[in-house]
């Protein structure tokens, strides 16, 4: 197994070995418990290069900060290549220590263009280091929604929609990504979008329809109701989600900032959009900037139909949501009536 892992150990001292160690013992158990060893070939990188490639972790490198680690832009000095480093915090809690491995056994399942790419990884360092493709653009929620006019967004959607989809029908038993917001959606030198961070993801396990955790584990504002009622989820929570992220980008704002007037000044940008669809006061909800965009016929007609689909996404009952393939279907006609 260690072999088709393309691991070889280098010495480079005892910390860096005894880490190396502990970490091949703690990715083979989940790659076996999760997958049963099938995955895709990874390359193994050492702490240096890694260092170089980032100029020693260059803060002004850094695409994207989470609670558990930092995702930099780097260089593959010897190849040229551009990539992205997702580096744990020192001093890992457990939790970090999860997220960590989680990280590797997901991202190496994938084979989708919208789910980025695991190239490598260091085991020397207190957590694995991870070693992606390049995205070149950052995260989406960096990213300047001002320049994304209607037909942009909706191709996001229709990606990220893809990626999530794959998900649940890609695999013998459907994964639960859990968070699916506009900070894990990154995007390439071409504008494509890419799915990030599976910390929090888990494959549904044989002959459940459901997971139980003790703790609810995830982004406000983007867990579904019954997740918070029961503390069970599956992937109709993926939907929920997805329908928040569908918020984000229908409105260019963090859906948990408060926006309204008068007695809508208590109501976060998801509440205060769906009640809006409700009382047909969508045109009050979505992005001022695409009242310029005139690069199409019937734009309040894809306005209103992108409304609709985000609401059923957030309905309260998991059976009233759509799949997320059907998502995906709708969304894909939307894209290719606007292009």
């Amino acid at each position: 197994m260690l072999s088709s892992l393309n691991i070889k150990r280098k010495s480079s001292g005892e910390a860096a070995d005894s880490n190396m160690v502990r970490n091949e013992k703690l990715l083979l158990q989940k790659l076996i418990a999760t997958f049963n060893g099938k995955r895709n070939p990874i390359r193994a990188f050492s702490a240096k290069d890694l260092k170089k490639a980032t100029n020693n972790y260059d803060l002004h490198k850094v695409i994207q900060s989470d609670t558990s680690y930092r995702l930099f832009e780097g260089t593959l000095v010897d190849q040229d290549r551009p990539i992205s480093v997702m580096k744990f915090h020192d001093n890992s809690t457990l939790d970090d220590v999860e997220y960590c491995f989680n990280n590797i056994v997901f991202s190496s399942q994938m084979k989708h263009k919208n789910i980025l790419k695991l190239i490598g990884c260091c085991l020397e360092t207190e957590l694995p280091t991870l070693v992606f493709e390049s995205v070149k653009y950052g995260t989406l929620r960096g990213f300047s929604f001002a320049s994304l006019l209607i037909a942009p967004r909706i191709k996001i959607a229709m990606e990220i929609a893809n990626a999530v989809a794959y998900l649940h029908v890609g695999f013998d038993r459907p994964i639960v990504f859990r968070c699916i917001k506009a900070s894990n959606v990154l995007l390439d030198e071409n504008y494509s979008a890419k799915l990030h961070d599976f910390s929090l993801s888990v494959s549904i396990p044989e002959g459940e329809t459901h997971v139980r955790e003790e703790f609810i584990k995830g982004a406000y504002g983007f867990i579904a109701p019954e997740y918070f009622a029961t503390s069970s989820f599956n992937e109709m929570c993926d939907v929920y989600s997805f329908g928040a992220f569908l918020c984000e980008l229908l409105t260019g704002c963090n859906v948990l900032e408060f926006k309204g007037n008068g007695n809508d000044d208590d109501l976060t940008v998801l509440e205060y959009a769906k009640k809006s669809i409700e009382n047909n006061r969508f045109g009050a909800i979505v992005d001022p900037i695409f009242d310029e965009d005139n690069s199409f016929p019937g734009k309040e007609e894809k306005l209103q139909s992108l409304g609709q689909l985000m609401y059923k996404c957030l309905s309260k009952s998991p059976e009233h949501r759509p799949l997320m393939v059907d998502v995906a279907k709708q969304l894909r006609q939307m894209y290719l009536s606007v292009v």
